[in-house]
């Protein structure tokens, strides 16, 4: 198991270009189920999850070709729709397999999905929507099982908005006879992607970065070449480095249209921030304000850039407060922070950090994806040594996070045992 060495690191300064979006590359991939002919992706970031992706459709019999940046997806020969546990448990996003194959092939066998461990987020909403459009559905054993002669169109109003089931019920709606009516829809960057990749397949969608869709269903989908939007999570935790080491960094390849909420609460915290259609440059000088967070669906602030958020906090000037709204188990970083000499009170979903504190190296342990990024920009602060442990979930979202920070003049090393 992998672990990080990260030493303090002042001051840093050049650019790191920023990969494209896991969130958007994972639903994508899952729509050239939905396709017979060869779906060509660019951008494509090199991380875990797209490489466990690949294992399922490779599993079921896609032929699945990934090169550095790119990969060519072609379901001409699938040999079944089962995805076993085994994967799945290891990467929430392979619920997004559901849809597609129901759309396509009528039925499906899908593992209740697994993934970081950060709340319940039941797929209750998905199986809803596909039973509207016609599903038969059953839970056995833990796995989902639908099935369906035709899915149909429907008017589909989401109780909660929810990312996944967006882009499940939107892929499933592509192929279903007739008109499908999503309400409701999440409107992050990366389901718009998604749907102008199913644009350029074939698919009619209106109403694409709304919070309705109008799919009207087709008879089949054709290839398509797409190039995965620029990660904003990924950009916004650079941000967030720069900010707390005082640092001068250039984010290319990145889509500042998208980071609105992230960018806005740096600017309060006394960043200098210039932006292009594709960089932005962040310069800091001196310590941050410390400023308040409450995540809220897309275009609020992200429940994604929280923990990191919350690691400048614990350093800034003043007191904040930091209200999570989207995951109810998503303070698990605050215990490891606390180790490293923050100050932060829980109360519920609110977190109180009192800032300006001193922070010192210790061994901490990574408990989901954004925790990780956290707990590493601590370390670029805190005294001494930070030892990362369990560094996989890291591995999950971030391409080489070290050797990108590195770049730019940190001082972190990855260990093996």
């Amino acid at each position: 198991m992998d672990k990080l060495i990260v030493q303090k690191s002042m001051g840093l300064k050049g650019e790191i270009n920023i990969s494209g979006a896991k969130n958007a590359a994972l639903p994508i991939i899952c729509a050239s189920i939905l396709s017979a002919e060869t779906l060509e992706l660019s951008n494509v970031p090199h991380l875990r999850d797209i490489k466990t992706l690949s294992e399922l459709l490779r599993l079921m019999g896609i032929d699945v070709e990934l090169s550095t940046g790119n990969m060519k997806i072609t379901a001409n020969n699938m040999t079944n729709c089962i995805a076993p546990y085994d994967l799945v448990k290891q990467m929430r996003a392979s619920i997004l397999v559901l849809g597609p194959l129901l759309a396509r092939f009528g039925h499906a066998e899908v593992s209740l999905p697994g993934g970081c461990a950060i709340g319940a987020r039941p797929v209750d909403i998905h199986l809803k929507g596909l039973e509207q459009m016609g599903a038969h559905i059953e839970i056995e054993n833990g796995y989902i099982k639908a099935k369906v002669d035709k899915l149909k169109g429907a008017r589909i109003v989401m109780d909660v908005v929810t990312v996944t089931g967006t882009e499940n019920l939107l892929m499933a709606a592509t192929l279903a006879d007739g008109t499908t009516v999503l309400e409701n829809c999440a409107r992050e960057p990366e389901v718009t992607d998604l749907a102008e990749c199913l644009v350029k397949m074939g698919a009619q969608i209106e109403g694409i970065g709304t919070d309705t869709l109008t799919i009207h269903g087709v008879a089949k989908l054709h290839g398509a070449k797409h190039s995965v939007i620029a990660d904003r999570i990924e950009a916004g935790t650079y941000v967030v480095a720069a900010v707390m080491v005082q640092g001068d960094i250039t984010l290319t390849n990145v889509r500042p249209d998208t980071m609105g909420s992230i960018l806005d609460k740096v600017t309060s915290a006394g960043a200098k921030v210039t932006v292009t259609e594709s960089t932005i440059h962040i310069l800091m000088n001196g310590k941050p304000n410390a400023v308040d967070i409450n995540t809220s669906p897309y275009p609020g602030f992200p429940t994604d850039m929280q923990a990191q958020f919350m690691a400048m906090n614990c350093i800034a000037d003043g007191t904040s407060v930091i209200a999570e709204n989207i995951f109810e188990n998503r303070f698990m970083h605050v215990p490891e922070l606390c180790r490293m000499g923050a100050d932060i009170d829980i109360d519920g979903n609110v977190a109180v950090v009192r800032g300006g504190q001193f922070l010192t190296g210790a061994s901490v342990m990574a408990t989901d994806l954004r925790a990780s990024a956290s707990l590493v920009l601590a370390g670029l602060v805190a005294d001494g040594e930070t030892i990362v442990d369990r560094v996989y979930h890291l591995d999950r979202g971030y391409e080489s996070m070290e050797n990108k920070l590195n770049k730019v003049g940190a001082n972190i090393q990855r260990i093996s045992e």
